[in-house]
C-alpha cells in the first residue's frame, strides 16, 4: 500500500471533514457520545489550515490519515504543566479512517510529525488527548510521549502529553 504524507490543500478540506466526521461517528458508536462526536465542517478545515500546517496522509488518492502542527497554543492547553522550551509545537486533530485503524497509521504520523519538529526546527511536541475510554493516551504513551499532567477544561478531562526533541 503505498502511502504519502504531505501538506493539505484546500481541495483536500471536503475529504478531511469527511475524515474527521467519520472518527468521531465511528467513537461514538463505541463509546458514546462525548466531546469526541463533535462534527468538523469545511470550514473549520480551512480555518485550521489557515492557523497552522495541516498533514494528510494518502494512500494511493484517498486521505486515510490527517494531523495538524503548529506552533500557536490551542486554547485547552495550559504551558505551566509542560518541560519549559523556547520552541514547542502542538500536535492537534490527528486521525485515522476507521477502516484503516489499527494498521500502523498512527504510529506512521507520530513518525511523521517527529520529523516534521526536527525540521522546523521545535524542541518539543506537546498534546492533550480526553481522559475517557475513547482516549488515544495509551496510544500516545505507546509512541514515546510522556504524560506530563490532568486538566479538566470546559467540564472536559483532559490528559496532556510531551515528547522533547
Amino acid at each position: 500500500m503505498p502511502l504519502k504524507i504531505e501538506i493539505a490543500t484546500p481541495d483536500d478540506a471536503p475529504s478531511l471533514a469527511a475524515l474527521h466526521i467519520a472518527t468521531a461517528q465511528h467513537l461514538t458508536s463505541i463509546h458514546g457520545p462525548g466531546p469526541w462526536s463533535r462534527n468538523v465542517t469545511e470550514r473549520g478545515v480551512l480555518f485550521a489550515q489557515r492557523q497552522a500546517s495541516v498533514y494528510v496522509l494518502r494512500s494511493r488518492k484517498q486521505v486515510v490519515a490527517t494531523l495538524t502542527i503548529g506552533t500557536r497554543k490551542p486554547w485547552a492547553i495550559d504551558r505551566k504543566y509542560f518541560t519549559k522550551c523556547n520552541r514547542p509545537l502542538y500536535l492537534t486533530s490527528m486521525a485515522v479512517a476507521p477502516d484503516w485503524q489499527r494498521q500502523g497509521l498512527g504510529r506512521l504520523c507520530i513518525t511523521e510529525a517527529m520529523k516534521i519538529a526536527r525540521q522546523w526546527p521545535a524542541d518539543a511536541i506537546f498534546l492533550d488527548a480526553y481522559d475517557a475510554e475513547a482516549s488515544a493516551g495509551e496510544f500516545y504513551r505507546k509512541c514515546g510521549f510522556r504524560e506530563v499532567g490532568r486538566v479538566s477544561y470546559r467540564n472536559t478531562p483532559l490528559i496532556y502529553f510531551e515528547m522533547l526533541l
